[in-house]
């Protein structure tokens, strides 16, 4: 017999029948209430002793895990161990640069700056500045000032009628649904604030996203707020809703960080009216969205729809989000882009590092192409196609510090959309409950008693802080570099630590040359895949 199951018979047989015995010989054998009650200290002891064996006899039987079954009741203390380990871990055992995703040191910087306070770090850096792979930045003697001037800059190709002047920093896409109602409005707000621009997300646009802040509309695969009841794309709804003053650019979602070539289940029981009423779907009924979109299947279709969006919303600057996986189906875009002759006015690049949503596990962890890598390459095709100078680049990766914008940068984004650090902003603790429906904060759940937890003005500004800060420290970057103008930046400014000393970025990864595509000269790891792509299939 187990030690475990022993000790629930001995208590069972010996110890609680002992505990009444003498309940009952101290209150003089009566079994009143009055007379129990004069002895709280011997009738808990019984109570616990009985509900001790009740749960023992249940769990040694009926029990669905085995460790209750032949560990009755003292099972009980692993599981409560288990489920405060996270708090543990964060708070007491994980130093400031241990943590994934985002360790104690980022995190705290994120807080103060969106709080407005101190943010220097005292006493030197924790950080392994010799540990092989280590990214640094190489600073000038000749240091200067970026004029606040080139903070902004304006996305809008030759085909764009109405080019939008976007912040160098924007809100990544977070739905409404995803992030709660008090979540959005206070990060539109913030937007509004700091003069940025705010992302919808898949989830289309609710009137929580119009506090005075610049959107960019996201069309994941679904068209919510402008599907027909088939799921294609219902262009009379699109039209309306695009000539909104507060929408500035259109983001067609192709697949994201988190989970790319995965589609989405909303379950009919979190279609409220709201949220039906937002993504034109029906109340209560399972929403699906597809992994692909149904309106196009070809790279060509693909710069098609572009065209037709465009041409829906009056010339507002159009393009695609992506995360980068099998690099010819990207060149095919690229291919067919110069076939065509439409030109998308931004390309978002997602990192593997995944995002705010919820995502099958080996989806995260095994598939995609982080967004540094894959910024540095979308930039290079780009150049290598003689398509650089018309379609600008937006690096949607984990993005905590000003660093984190400048190495997005220089690798060839013109902006970088954050996520994670925004939802920081609005006091989220990295609890990693976002699937759950139960955030601690209010930040990422449905619950409106949940939700109600976000004071909309005050992180609104917290959100406006973070930016603003977070905005000064990239410039300042920028300046200790030698650069007045964040644009001049280039792959060589970032130096990667190995073994027997460093190497620029650009020594790692190989450069193309303008039109080195079309001429056939590119690198060997360039023209395998730029001959495989086709403008016609993935």
């Amino acid at each position: 017999m187990l030690p475990a199951v022993r000790i629930y018979w001995i208590v069972t047989l010996v110890v609680l029948p002992f505990s009444v015995a003498w309940l009952l010989v101290v209150t003089g054998g009566s079994v009143q209430i009055a007379d129990l009650a004069a002895h709280p200290f011997h009738l808990l002891l019984s109570l616990l002793f009985l509900a001790y064996a009740i749960e023992g006899f249940r769990e040694m039987h009926w029990a669905p895990n085995n460790l209750r079954r032949n560990y009755p009741v003292l099972a009980n203390i692993r599981y409560l161990l288990e489920f405060i380990r996270p708090e543990i871990q964060q708070y007491f055992i994980a130093n400031n640069i241990e943590e994934r995703p985002f360790n104690r040191e980022q995190r705290n910087i994120i807080y103060r700056r969106a709080k407005g306070l101190n943010d220097t770090l005292p006493f030197g850096t924790q950080q392994d500045i010799l540990e092989p792979g280590y990214r640094s930045l190489q600073h000038s003697i000749s240091a200067t000032t970026v004029k606040q001037e080139h903070a902004r800059i304006t996305i809008g190709g030759p085909q764009c009628n109405r080019p939008y002047s976007a912040s160098r920093l924007n809100i990544s896409g977070m739905s409404f649904g995803a992030l709660s109602s008090n979540a959005i409005a206070a990060l539109n707000k913030g937007a509004a604030l700091g003069a940025f621009a705010h992302n919808t997300g898949e989830g289309s646009i609710s009137e929580h996203h119009l506090q005075g802040g610049d959107l960019i509309w996201q069309l994941g695969t679904a068209y919510f707020g402008c599907r027909t009841p088939e799921g294609r794309l219902d262009e009379q709804v699109f039209a309306e809703k695009a000539s909104q003053d507060a929408v500035k650019m259109i983001e067609i979602k192709i697949s994201q960080g988190a989970k790319p070539s995965h589609g989405g289940v909303l379950p009919g029981a979190k279609v409220t009216e709201e949220i039906a009423r937002i993504r034109t779907v029906e109340v209560g009924k399972t929403v699906v969205s597809p992994a692909s979109h149904p309106e196009f299947s070809t790279p060509r279709g693909l710069l098609n729809f572009v065209q037709r969006l465009r041409e829906l919303s009056d010339g507002k600057p159009i393009g695609f989000k992506l995360c980068i996986g099998r690099k010819s189906e990207f060149m095919a875009i690229i291919k067919a882009i110069r076939e065509t002759g439409i030109l998308p006015d931004f390309i978002t690049v997602d990192g593997a590092e995944g995002g705010t949503g919820a995502a099958p596990a080996e989806f995260s962890n095994r598939l995609g192409t982080p967004c540094l890598e894959a910024t540095f390459f979308v930039n290079q095709v780009l150049i290598g196609a003689g398509l650089r100078d018309k379609i600008h680049i937006i690096s949607a990766g984990k993005t905590a510090t000003g660093y984190d914008m400048l190495e997005k940068i220089a690798v060839g984004a013109d902006t970088v959309n954050a996520a994670r650090s925004m939802m920081m902003a609005l006091g989220c603790i990295q609890s990693q409950s976002c699937n759950t429906n139960k955030c601690p904060t209010g930040v990422a759940t449905t619950d409106p008693r949940r939700a109600r937890a976000i004071d909309v003005d005050a992180k609104a500004l917290r959100v406006r802080n973070f930016h603003h800060h977070t905005m000064n420290a990239f410039m300042e970057l920028c300046g200790a570099m030698g650069y007045d103008n964040p644009s001049k930046l280039k792959p060589r400014d970032i130096v990667c630590r190995y073994d027997a000393g460093y190497r620029y970025f650009d020594e790692i990864h190989p450069t193309l040359q303008h039109n080195q595509l079309l001429d056939n000269t590119a690198p060997t790891s360039y023209l395998e895949s730029w001959t495989r792509a086709h403008a016609d299939h993935f």
